[in-house]
């Protein structure tokens, strides 16, 4: 019977072992042989040394070997979000969490990525390599840094709990936001990356923020609030060239859709279509609603007021007044009593339509103005006094 034992050595290293032997004819003899001879008996062959695999630190990243420094900073960003400890409650996430750490030092270094395409981890092993933690020592197979500073840098310093709880969330994405990976917590998304390297392309710059909005009033009349309209109106602005510095001025034509029945102060927004510069995305372009003043109406909510002009004989002996409306028609207002000045009387649903309801309409209200004569004869000054002597 032949029974094997082997002996190993530390995790990570280089390992032997020994392989003992015995025979059938050991075990019979046992009894008779001393411990001496029994143990003279054993024969020790030694094994192959078990080299431990080599970390891929291209696969913990989960990226081609040939990949650009942004790549790796985006699967970085991604993993790390992934496996953070503070997130992620499995058991190997510290575990992965450091290795992805691991290999974003070292394949964001120039110099430890060249050794390691060239030589594996052996080489960052045997070389001169300064360790990610910056105290001067050698690679030694294990992440000799700081996980979580490696990950605070990396987002310049922010506190972690912003960073997985925050609300700072880029609304750029004001389009309507897809389900990318690079996405896979949507507060880093404020985080951008540069292209060049050097310690600002590696820790990343914030976002640009968007510009403040571009406000205009438009003026429309209240025929045009009556039956709804479009206004084409022509804007320029400043749009930054592909170049990422550079300024081009171009003009765009914005079709307003103002409703019926839209109130004076209604805002209608275009985003991301006003002015770009270096350092702010695209601004909003937003449009007041203003009346414009009418020469026959003034405007009250819903309603429309209109003053109907008469003398002081038809304030007396009664009269009928014809009121136009906004659809062009005109209607008849009779009246036989005593029209005061300042008298109010309502046509109803003359009005402007209401704006969550447009069927329905306010009222077109008429105010009287009486004309007061500026000289009355002295005949007919005596036939008033005596008619209106009872009044």
């Amino acid at each position: 019977m032949v029974l094997i034992w082997t002996q190993f050595g530390v995790k990570n290293k280089n390992v032997n072992c020994k392989v003992r032997v015995m025979h059938r004819d050991d075990s019979s003899s046992s009894n008779s042989s001393s411990s001496g001879e029994s143990s003279k008996s054993d024969q020790e062959v030694p094994c192959l040394s078990i080299k431990p695999v080599r970390k891929d630190f291209y696969k913990i990243l989960g990226v081609p070997a040939d990949s650009n420094e942004d790549d790796i900073k985006k699967a970085y960003r991604r993993m790390a979000l992934k496996f953070h400890p503070d997130k992620n409650s499995d058991a190997d996430a510290e575990d992965k969490f450091k290795e992805i750490a691991e290999a974003y030092e070292i394949l964001t270094d120039p110099k430890k990525r060249g050794i390691y395409d060239q030589y594996g981890e052996e080489g960052l092993k045997n070389g001169n390599c300064v360790s990610m933690a910056g105290h001067g020592n050698t690679h030694r197979g294990g992440f000799q840094g700081d996980a979580r500073a490696t990950f605070s840098t990396f987002f310049h310093g922010s506190d972690h709990f912003d960073i997985f709880f925050g609300s700072d969330v880029d609304s750029s994405s004001s389009g309507g936001g897809s389900g990318s990976d690079d996405d896979v917590f949507n507060p880093f998304s404020r985080f951008a990356f540069t292209h060049g390297g050097g310690e600002g392309g590696r820790r990343g710059r914030r976002r640009r923020l968007q510009g403040l909005a571009v406000v205009h009033d438009l003026l429309v009349s209240l025929e045009e609030v009556f039956s709804g309209c479009t206004k084409h109106i022509k804007i320029s602005r400043s749009r930054l060239n592909p170049d990422g510095r550079s300024l081009r001025s171009e003009d765009k034509v914005l079709d307003v859709v103002v409703k019926k029945g839209w109130r004076a102060g209604t805002k209608i927004t275009f985003p991301r279509e006003g002015d770009e510069t270096p350092n702010n995305t695209p601004a909003d372009v937003t449009f007041v609603l203003r009346d414009k003043k009418h020469v026959q109406y003034k405007r009250d909510g819903c309603n429309i007021v209109y003053t109907a002009k008469i003398t002081l004989k038809e304030a007396l002996c009664g009269c009928t007044v014809n009121v136009p409306t906004l659809d062009n028609r005109m209607m008849p207002l009779p009246s036989s009593d005593i029209i005061k000045p300042g008298a109010v009387r309502r046509l109803r649903g003359e009005g402007l339509p209401l704006p969550k309801t447009p069927a329905q309409r306010g009222d077109l209200v008429v105010e009287f103005q009486v004309l007061f004569p500026d000289r009355i004869p002295p005949q007919s000054r005596e036939i008033i006094k005596h008619s209106l002597a009872k009044c």
